[in-house]
């Protein structure tokens, strides 16, 4: 979605073509995004849907690395994530500047695909975005709405529209989150996001977000007593024996190489950095910048000590999941209050993450089902919010239910999902958007990431694939992992 834009920039749009006039229409589900996030707001969105259980998995990724390599993918991945954040941020904030700020990261793509690079996107025809500007204009000039009732969507599309829109969307944000809620606490951990998804805006999860980001911190400190205690375990007779070298032969170990670069990128992988940048109150200047710095703050901290308490304390016997190590041959390793108060630390961090995602799969869901003439809670909107939402988590969380594969499904999600729009698309936006010179040393360092990352994504891809399968060997759907 995109705000409507300042005066001087429809006076522009009225000389362009109906395709380019799409892009500067006033999207009447985006204008219910409420606009009063500070960059502290900012700083925890962003922590929260950052550092995730998808952390857990870090140990496991540097079995299949070693210490050199793992420590040198950790730190090469945090520099080039951080690198991208940053470039979206001055792509969104140069949209804004010109008038044209973009609520959702998939109208920044197709914004900047389809009017810079002149590539059409399978998505709404340029007749269903000239209807729905005519009501959007309607929305914009009644003074009295309340803003959180802007958030309901009304759109003329067809039922290939919708359908088209509704797959990538709850096929993409909730299975990012909801299979690592499934692994810890089954589907008591689905319900609770049930619960707690209904909220209608993305700042009605601010209070919320901060409290559970507050137990999420504690829940990282919990892991790192947890690796102390399993430092200690190391040394002792109760403790596994620690192996810190690589297995297999030389073409298990390549693809293991493979297999854990995405799993790594998963990891730093954040798909809403525009959702979150559009919960900013106006001026954005400089605030998702300060935001992002709180963000690998705490993200420095917890993925090195995690990944480098984890893989010393179990070598490469590591599992995918590394909580699985806690118990050896089940036996605990710990106390069993302390394996149930991690699972608790953790699983509060998850329905921060959990809720957090689903925000872009609850938009499509109001543009799909909600009359926005409609009030914000009349029965006629909360009723297809309830039953749709609903509909969202439980088939997201049944998917999540049938892949036991933890940390082979971080790769896989890395590898076709993180890798692509994290650590590409942002550079080929930037050169897109703002052209720098071929000779400029921005313009060649973009694109060298992209060239890298590309090559390295599609190797992942195959190497993620062909690590489920040969893990499929001893897993079964609904297993209880």
């Amino acid at each position: 979605g995109t705000l409507l834009p300042t005066p001087t920039a429809v006076h522009e749009a009225e000389n362009d073509n109906a395709s380019q006039q799409l892009h500067h229409r006033e999207d009447e589900g985006a204008l219910f995004v409420k606009l009063n996030g500070s960059w502290m707001h900012c700083g925890y969105h962003l922590t929260t849907s950052i550092v995730s259980s998808s952390l857990l998995s870090l140990p496991y990724a540097l079995t299949f690395l070693g210490w050199k390599a793992g420590i040198f993918c950790l730190v090469i991945e945090a520099m080039v994530s951080f690198y991208s954040f940053i470039l979206i941020y001055l792509v969104l904030e140069h949209h804004d500047h010109m008038g044209n700020r973009h609520l959702l990261f998939r109208d920044m793509a197709r914004d900047i695909l389809e009017r810079e690079m002149g590539t059409q996107l399978p998505t709404s025809t340029a007749e269903h975005e000239v209807e729905n500007h005519n009501v959007s204009q309607q929305l914009h000039h009644c003074k009295d709405i309340h803003a959180g009732a802007l958030f309901v969507l009304k759109s003329k599309g067809s039922w290939m529209h919708c359908g088209y829109h509704l797959t990538t969307s709850i096929v993409g944000p909730p299975l990012l989150s909801l299979p690592y809620a499934f692994t810890f606490l089954g589907w008591t951990g689905g319900i609770f996001c049930l619960v707690i998804g209904a909220l209608v805006t993305f700042y009605s999860y601010n209070l919320i977000s901060l409290v559970l980001e507050h137990h999420a911190h504690l829940g990282n400190r919990q892991l790192r007593f947890r690796d102390m205690a399993h430092d200690i375990l190391g040394n002792s007779s109760k403790g596994p024996a620690k192996d810190y070298s690589l297995k297999g032969d030389t073409t298990n170990r390549l693809f293991g190489i493979f297999n854990a670069i995405p799993i790594i990128a998963t990891t730093y992988g954040n798909g809403i950095v525009p959702e979150i940048q559009a919960t900013l109150a106006p001026p954005v200047k400089g605030k998702m910048l300060k935001g992002l710095c709180v963000c690998y703050t705490v993200l420095t901290f917890t993925f090195f000590s995690v990944a480098i308490s984890g893989y010393w304390a179990f070598g490469n016997q590591a599992e995918g999941l590394v909580l699985s190590n806690l118990v050896d041959n089940e036996k605990p390793l710990v106390p069993k209050w302390f394996i149930y108060m991690t699972n608790i630390f953790t699983i509060t961090q998850l329905s921060a993450v959990a809720v957090v995602y689903l925000q872009p799969t609850n938009v499509v869901l109001e543009q799909a089902f909600a009359d926005p003439k409609r009030p914000e809670f009349s029965p006629r909107n909360v009723i297809p919010r309830l039953i749709s939402r609903s509909l969202a988590i439980i088939s997201a969380t049944t998917m999540a239910a049938m892949l036991p594969f933890f940390g082979d499904m971080n790769s896989v999600i890395g590898a076709f999902g993180y890798m692509p729009l994290d650590f590409i698309l942002p550079m080929i936006f930037f050169n897109v958007t703002f052209k720098p010179s071929k000779r400029s040393p921005i313009f060649w360092l973009n694109v060298t990431i992209v060239v890298t990352f590309s090559a390295l994504g599609a190797i992942a891809a195959v190497a993620a694939v062909r690590q489920i399968i040969l893990d499929a060997k001893t897993y079964r759907l609904f297993a209880n992992v």
